[in-house]
């Protein structure tokens, strides 16, 4: 197995695929059934024909430029596992600051909303580490949904984690609201349309086209969510929301343009702006 391994190394790292090495132990293991000890362990293994077809299958599907995470079936997120499908966007290492803000933001017993869920990657990742927090969550796509749902099963939190599907706020049509939420949170698409063909091939190809496309100019989704939080925020209910690097301004006018205050942005962990913070003064 060591030179199977090694061999699809080489093949990728000929294709100028960077991380060629880790790429290649984890597709093999998993084309194998084995983890990273197993591949070690039986390094000096040979493999059955079967065995080498399915290898070449995530070598190929690797070199299309489609992430490894994707082939593999799933993405580690905030310490924890979620099975990923085509109608939902990869959870990436940027949005564990919108989770680590959102763990500190929901009050003792509070109420939290996502919008846009996706996985459910950030939703069941701060009740994984909120256990007296309560949730609900929505997505338009009801595959991306059902896979959130089948995150929540798989990480604990589904008795405390309800779902809807619908376009933003239209999704809660029905939802209790006599107690409204303490902690609204999203990671909408904010990509401007017409740079969506210039992202890289495992985003543009494999990304689901309705979790990147923020319209025109990039911030049509937070228009919605600035209007209409209002209404679903307790007095004194917090907002946070996903940004590109570049859109700061541009969407904290917009939640202080309503009415919301003490509106701050947040830099991630590599220095670039990417959370706005807004309160609910109602």
């Amino acid at each position: 197995m060591g030179a199977v391994w090694r061999a699809c190394r080489d093949v990728l790292a000929k294709h100028d695929v960077a991380t060629a090495t880790l790429d290649a132990k984890l597709l093999v293991g998993h084309a194998l059934g084995l983890d990273a000890l197993g591949l070690m362990t039986r390094e000096m293994d040979g493999v059955s024909e079967a065995q080498r077809e399915a290898i070449n299958a995530t070598i190929s599907r690797r070199l299309t430029g489609e992430s490894v995470a994707r082939i593999i079936g799933y993405r580690e997120f905030y310490g924890l596992n979620f099975k990923l499908s085509a109608a939902t966007l990869e959870p990436r290492p940027d949005t564990e600051l919108l989770v680590d803000l959102a763990i500190k933001a929901l009050p003792k017993g509070g109420r939290l909303l996502d919008l846009g869920t996706g996985t459910g990657c950030i939703p069941i990742s701060i009740l994984a580490n909120r256990p007296d927090g309560r949730g609900h969550a929505s997505d338009i796509n009801p595959e991306a949904l059902a896979m959130a749902q089948e995150n929540a099963r798989a990480n604990g939190v589904s008795e405390r984690l309800s779902f809807s599907a619908g376009s933003w706020f239209e999704a809660l049509e029905g939802v209790d609201r006599a107690a409204r939420f303490d902690l609204i949170v999203s990671n909408p698409p904010y990509i401007v349309s017409e740079v969506i063909n210039t992202l890289a091939d495992e985003v543009k190809n494999f990304d689901p086209m309705l979790a990147l496309d923020g319209g025109p100019d990039g911030v049509a989704p937070y228009r919605i969510l600035a209007a209409q939080a209002g209404g679903y925020l307790k007095a004194d209910g917090v907002v946070l929301v996903e940004i590109g690097y570049d859109q700061a301004n541009e969407v904290s006018a917009l939640f202080a343009n309503v009415g919301f205050s003490q509106v701050r942005v947040h830099k991630d962990y590599g220095g670039l702006d990417r959370v706005v913070e807004a309160h609910h003064k109602a």
